[in-house]
């Protein structure tokens, strides 16, 4: 007689674990047309490499010995990815040859408590359920019926019922249900061994540069440091891989179709401790790479942080900018436009090796902190960036200006034409501060314009923007009064 594993559904804890610890039928249909089977861990592993990109995906690259003997064989390959993309999937023998692929397929059909009830639909089951009289398990024979909207219903000595209370045993666990993603090929081998290398872009990879600037005492000076936060939802762990990350705005058509060293020798007690790994960057088509000096073990649902970057004593200039708008030369407002408007605080920075810098920065965050009079550090700003080459400025904005003020008022408006217009505005800046202070005055006119006078040197940014640049003096006030002609059609 043929002994049945029966296998119990209830809502405990332990259920999953149960399940996975039942062994599974023979790789299905497929594995038997291809005759013996085999599976592959990530024991198996010799190397392992993962790329990943800003947009939530990366490619996995390994490598594994697999004594995968001579002829036809289902190969289960397991330990990838659940959140792979099997279009994507590539095998190939590392050397030699003598590997052909039939067929592949990736099994997703993943073994869980609704997906065992919706496979024994229109099959029989055991329920047990505890008798507190008797002390005991009363045993029921079911038939289940149906699963549908995440309730069953079931025949049970002849009547229906539904969501009959106690615990469900199957006997066995169906083959096409599995308790991970594994990737099965129908293969044909020569070699009684075979180093094979795997290739497949997944999502659930992602990582994001974030960027600590630490401001000296006279906002002059900075020391800058990256941090790259490394995240893995794959579903799949990747020890001692080789890192590399690509910054980049990388096409990718949003259409998914279903669903690397040895280790460093070990210390001795006087020997100093190895430097922390780096990133070592590089151009890469019209994106650019960063690799990691040194493997790292990538867990499963982890979030790992990794130094990017530092610089030292990197200049900033501080900025205070008053900025107004291209439609105020557009009609007439009759005195105030804005009262005690805020001034803006922004820093600028010049990505340049002669300021220390000078390496291409990954889009993120900018956290900036000043220390106080007791010397501990406190957080006055953040701002996002963009991918920055080098050789190219970045601005941060911190914030608003508590101390420095602004007025901007209409003094005169005549238009001329449908869209012709002269016009007259004083700005007054004020400073509360014990220190004197440089703000930008940015004036973004639009269409043609012609300062006809100014009580301060004007300076032309660009086609529509003018600026000024008053010094205000420590608890003092500035007027700039200007008189301008604009043409925005």
């Amino acid at each position: 007689m043929t002994r049945r594993r029966s296998l119990f559904l209830t809502a405990s804890p332990w259920l999953l674990a149960a399940i996975a610890a039942v062994p599974l039928l023979a790789g299905g249909a497929s594995a038997q047309s291809a005759g013996k089977s085999l599976t592959s861990t990530s024991a198996q592993r010799t190397e392992v490499g993962i790329t990943v990109y800003n947009d939530g995906f990366g490619l996995v690259r390994e490598i594994r010995d697999i004594p995968i003997g001579t002829g036809r064989v289902a190969l289960e390959f397991r330990d990838v990815s659940s959140q792979i993309q099997p279009e994507t999937v590539s095998i190939k023998p590392v050397s030699g040859g003598g590997l052909k692929v039939f067929e592949q397929n990736y099994r997703y059909d993943l073994l869980s408590p609704q997906k065992l009830l919706e496979k024994y639909v229109g099959k029989k089951v055991k329920i047990y359920r505890w008798n507190e009289k008797l002390g005991k398990e009363d045993a029921f024979d079911a038939e289940v019926l149906s699963v549908a909207g995440g309730q069953s219903v079931m025949k049970i000595n002849g009547e229906i019922t539904y969501d009959f209370p106690g615990r469900i045993a199957f006997p066995e666990v169906p083959a096409n249900l599995i308790a991970k993603p594994t990737l099965v090929w129908n293969l044909d081998s020569t070699a009684p061994k075979q180093k094979v290398e795997v290739t497949y872009l997944t999502r659930g990879f992602g990582w994001k540069a974030d960027y600590v600037f630490s401001l000296n005492e006279k906002d002059d000076l900075g020391d800058l440091t990256g941090w790259v936060t490394l995240t893995n939802g794959t579903g799949a762990a990747y020890e001692n891989a080789k890192l590399k990350l690509v910054a980049g705005n990388v096409q990718k058509i949003q259409n998914y179709g279903g669903g690397y060293y040895p280790g460093v020798p070990a210390a001795t007690a006087s020997a100093a401790p190895p430097p922390p790994p780096k990133f070592n960057e590089e151009g890469f088509f019209e994106y650019h790479l960063y690799t990691l000096s040194a493997p790292t073990t990538i867990l499963d649902n982890e979030q790992k942080q990794l130094t990017l970057l530092e610089g030292k004593d990197v200049k900033v200039l501080k900025k205070l900018i008053f900025s107004g708008s291209n439609y105020y030369y557009h009609s007439s407002y009759g005195g105030f436009i804005s009262q005690n408007q805020k001034v803006g605080v922004y820093l600028d920075i010049e990505n340049k090796e002669s300021n220390h810098l000078g390496i291409p920065l990954p889009k993120g965050t900018v956290r900036v902190y000043k220390a106080d009079k007791s010397g501990a550090k406190q957080f006055i700003g953040e701002d996002l960036i963009d991918h920055t080459p080098r050789d190219e400025k970045i601005r941060i904005k911190m914030g608003e200006a508590f101390d420095v003020v602004a007025d901007r008022k209409q003094t005169d408006w005549k238009p001329f034409g449908t869209c012709v217009s002269e016009s007259a505005y004083e700005i007054s800046v004020r400073n509360h501060k014990d220190t004197a202070e440089e703000v930008e005055l940015v004036e973004p006119a639009g269409g043609d314009w012609e300062i006809l006078s100014s009580s301060l040197p004007s300076e032309k940014k660009d086609q529509f923007t003018f600026l000024f640049h008053p010094k205000v003096p420590a608890k003092g006030e500035v007027k700039v009064k200007y008189r301008v002609r604009v043409r925005w059609c």
